[in-house]
């Protein structure tokens, strides 16, 4: 691996949604190195429009190169109109939100999003992370997560988002016991209050799982009734999204990728 080149992608990664500007020495400090490498790095990348310094903070931030990338991947990419069809039934039998999440790493990523017209909905943004165990989209994947990979994940912490955020090891480990026996996953306030959200999981052609499609709406309107209504066209989508990822050996690691 070359040193230079995998010192500036860590650079690269560390400016986020939460994050969006850094200084150099402020880099240098959150990475452990020098603050001359990451300078020249920074420089580098000003030099050729990644990114841009503020005059004033003297602060980095990302530059038109990216946003021309960005274009030219968002252009290049749309392989979920596969799969548009099915969530975009699933949102207008449900009138609730709908949104395929994939597995990244330790995280789930976000991929799609279809809201109803309603007035009171649960938004969320393509592109949005969290962790595995919090909320039926993520625990819905870990369920199905080799044991020890669960277990590192218990052992990194259990952070509390909410006051219904699942933090006990144990609980947590029964609820994903229930998962992988009915193949559903509820949540219910757990990382956004008053949001009941359900979900199933989406594994990859070749057993391994990769994903969730969950539903969520206000806690209101998900009545008993409305959840097993919920929960029915749930399993009837993933059925169609089952097939779809047979017939067409569908990863959602090149979800926007079009054929």
């Amino acid at each position: 691996m070359l040193k230079t080149l995998d010192l500036a992608l860590n650079i690269l990664l560390c400016f986020t949604k939460e994050k969006t500007s850094w200084g150099a020495r402020e880099l240098a400090k959150e990475l452990g190195i020098s603050h001359a490498n990451v300078y020249r790095i920074l420089s580098t990348f000003e030099a050729n429009r990644f990114l841009v310094k503020d005059p004033e903070t003297k602060k980095y931030s990302l530059g038109i190169r990216f946003w021309e990338l960005g274009l030219l991947s968002y252009d290049a990419m749309n392989v979920g109109k596969l799969l548009r069809p099915v969530l975009q039934r699933l949102m207008e039998a449900t009138s609730e939100s709908v949104m395929v999440t994939s597995l990244d790493d330790n995280q789930g990523l976000t991929l799609e999003v279809l809201e109803p017209d309603n007035v009171v909905r649960y938004t969320v943004t393509v592109g949005s992370r969290a962790p595995l165990y919090v909320g039926a989209s993520y625990r819905s994947i870990l369920a199905f997560m080799p044991e020890e990979k669960v277990e590192q994940i218990i052992a990194q912490g259990l952070v509390q988002y909410t006051p219904k955020t699942m933090t006990n090891p144990d609980v947590l480990r029964a609820d994903l016991a229930t998962i992988r026996e009915t193949g559903i996953a509820r949540s219910e306030g757990e990382y956004t209050p008053d949001i009941i959200a359900l979900a199933v999981p989406i594994f990859h052609y070749n057993g391994k799982i990769m994903g969730s499609l969950t539903i969520s709406g206000p806690t209101y309107r998900m009545t008993d009734e409305k959840v097993e209504h919920c929960i029915d066209m749930l399993k009837k989508a993933k059925a169609e999204i089952d097939e779809i990822v047979t017939k067409y050996q569908l990863d959602l690691s090149h979800y926007f990728i079009s054929e």
